[in-house]
């Protein structure tokens, strides 16, 4: 691994773990009338685009944050979807 991955791996990083606080706030008091899901909806999409992206271009650290970013993303939609009903 060279200092390009490392660079990668952490900017990715920064960008995962800025969705973990919203899941916490919103799987403790289980309210989402203010979070978007058309956008959490579409930046889910595009996460998914960007793991086949790194695939495709066997880019390590593309694939690894984004898959772990896809994964965050849609347990935010699954609790949106699943809270707005109550």
């Amino acid at each position: 691994m060279n200092y390009i991955d490392i660079i990668g791996l952490f900017a990715g990083a920064c960008v995962t773990m800025s969705t973990i606080p919203q899941i916490i706030k919103v799987w403790k008091t289980k309210k989402v009338k203010q979070i978007s899901l058309k956008m959490f909806g579409i930046l889910t999409f595009g996460i998914a685009v960007w793991v086949v992206y790194g695939i495709l271009k066997n880019d390590f650290p593309i694939v690894i944050t984004n898959s772990i970013s896809l994964i965050l993303n849609i347990t935010m939609v699954y609790f949106i979807l699943s809270y707005e009903k109550e």
